[in-house]
């Protein structure tokens, strides 16, 4: 057979569903190939969309999503969408075409060399030499994509490869699963809970990846420690549980806010440095530390644990449990963060303000969405108050990206939800400004018959950096823009529009979006005056630059 023929055999082996991506000369034979497969390839109109869909489909699925793009210009940019699967631990494997072997060893016309490109950015950059080397490469791939801490793979692919004849077959699968710590060290990190006095348990996003939502309820049930959570790992636990701090992740207010001043031993889960940095928490390094993650713990010098449980995340969290002789029955921490969010949902949930304020826009898209429902931010000065403000009460259902935080991946995720979780309705929460960075996925998803509903919060200019320059030099600059008509233009591709005119309008126009069985794009004006009072009652934004 021919080697694209294996190759797709290949990734039919892994159970690939769908390739995100856009053809081009130099993986052609593998676009054929593809027609007889049962692969679904998602044709999109930016490489990057496809990077996003990726991205998001691995992170809500576990498994590794796919993207295409051929050489040069193509695999340039599916790199932004790569760098966020990579940061953010979603598995991903992404492949390009690329020229002949033949014409690489010389200046050629859209060569570059991709494997140096992507190695900063993946676990595992290779190119395919040998077409018999094809099976070996792609199990490789897509192990490493998906082994904790799970991350982005690449696969450069040269057309005059993909030409010839090879007789091999895919690579069977190998079994494995995390291991437990050992009992002494368990048995350890059970005498410094029990000694101390006000312990704060920190949830990250690999407590989410592990599936250890049930063994962390089970934790704080027996054990009344209070529980934050990083913007990742939102709704790791139900916001109704009474231990259930918040948010945390607005950098050194949380410190106050979040009971860090309090405790005297965190207990991190599933905690990945990139999401909220230890220095912000434990600025005077006085904290004990006990560190439950499936890899051993960064070295930083505002982190060292005393202790590591290392390996299945929920179940040594359950064995830690186990461990402590006595139930801990109260904290002196309070609950600042848990309420204030409340208190202020509560204050605007009537607010007919105009343009709407941030706080009404969460509780009105809150209300009009069930709780498995699927929101995807996309970054900017919206991400900030959903990721403070929307409630949760399920895991992986408001997807943020904050390791790489990179703009334009609210519509291609949100694509990437529906094609995964077709029976939940999904809803992109952008701002206008990312939402003109891959709003030509519009056309993708009209064409793909994937409804979701895409909330715009428009103020006609990059919000967060306006924020950061008005707090740090009372000024701003070069951040306005001039926006296209939404409605007219979400129209121009088929799909359902509508624009906000009073605050009235929006939940029953979220409500009746939720039902479509199209997309619908909601342009609605948002009055971000509202953001230091943000800041003020919840943390602090001085070093969140993003994009």
């Amino acid at each position: 057979m021919k080697a694209a023929e294996l190759f797709v055999q290949c990734l039919e082996n892994e159970e690939v569903e769908y390739i995100f991506g856009i053809p081009g000369e130099e993986n052609l034979d593998i676009m054929d190939a593809l027609l007889d497969s049962k692969i679904r390839f998602i044709t999109t109109r930016h490489e990057q969309g496809a990077a996003y869909m990726a991205d998001v489909y691995g992170r809500l699925t576990g498994k590794p999503g796919v993207c295409l793009s051929t050489l040069g210009p193509g695999a340039t940019n599916l790199v932004t969408g790569v760098a966020d699967a990579n940061m953010d631990n979603a598995p991903l494997v992404a492949i390009a075409g690329q020229a002949a072997t033949t014409r690489m060893h010389k200046e050629s016309h859209q060569v570059v060399d991709l494997v140096s490109m992507f190695k900063p950015i993946t676990k595992y950059a290779t190119q395919v030499l040998e077409p018999e080397t094809i099976p070996e490469v792609i199990r490789k791939a897509f192990k490493l994509a998906q082994a904790e801490k799970p991350g982005a793979t690449f696969i450069d692919l040269p057309e005059n490869i993909t030409e010839m004849d090879v007789n091999e077959t895919p690579l069977p699968f190998s079994e494995n699963r995390l291991t437990f710590a050992d009992r002494e060290l368990i048995a350890k990190a059970a005498d410094l809970v029990s000694q101390a006095k006000n312990p704060l348990i920190l949830v990250g996003n690999g407590a989410l990846r592990g599936k250890a939502t049930a063994d962390i309820e089970h934790f704080i049930d027996t054990h009344k420690i209070p529980v934050v959570n990083t913007f990742m790992a939102k709704g790791v636990i139900p916001f109704y549980n009474p231990m259930a701090m918040g948010t945390a992740g607005l950098q050194k207010g949380d410190y106050e806010n979040g009971g860090f001043v309090t405790a005297d031993l965190v207990i991190c889960v599933g905690f990945d440095m990139v999401e909220y940095h230890p220095h912000l928490w434990n600025p005077n390094r006085s904290h004990t530390i006990i560190h439950i993650d499936t890899k051993k713990a960064e070295v930083d010098n505002s982190y060292i644990p005393s202790v590591e449980l290392i390996g299945n995340v929920g179940a040594n969290l359950k064995a830690l449990g186990k461990a402590i002789k006595e139930p801990i029955t109260e904290t002196h921490i309070a609950f600042n963060l848990r309420q204030a969010m409340i208190n202020e949902m509560n204050r605007c949930s009537r607010s007919d303000a105009w343009p709407m304020l941030p706080q009404k826009i969460i509780w009105d898209l809150r209300t009009a969405m069930q709780s498995s429902d699927i929101a995807i931010s996309d970054v900017g000065a919206h991400k900030m108050w959903m990721a403070r403000m929307f409630r949760c009460d399920q895991p992986n259902t408001c997807v943020i990206s904050n390791g790489f935080a990179g703009m334009g991946i609210a519509v291609p995720g949100g694509i990437a939800a529906k094609l995964a979780f077709p029976d939940r309705a999904v809803v992109a929460v952008t701002g206008d400004a990312g939402f003109m960075m891959n709003s030509q996925e519009i056309e993708t998803a009209l064409r793909c018959n994937t409804p979701f509903v895409i909330l715009i919060w428009n103020d006609s200019q990059y919000g967060l950096i306006e924020w950061k320059q008005r707090r740090r030099f009372g000024r701003s600059a070069y951040i306005d823009f001039k926006n296209p008509d939404f409605v007219r233009y979400a129209q121009s591709f088929g799909a359902d529009a509508v624009r906000i005119e009073k605050a009235e309008q929006l939940l029953p126009a979220l409500q009746k979006a939720l039902k479509s069985p199209t997309v619908t794009v909601i342009d609605c004006p948002v009055d971000y005056s509202q953001n230091d009072r943000l800041t003020t009652l919840l943390g602090n934004v001085l070093s969140e630059i993003e994009d």
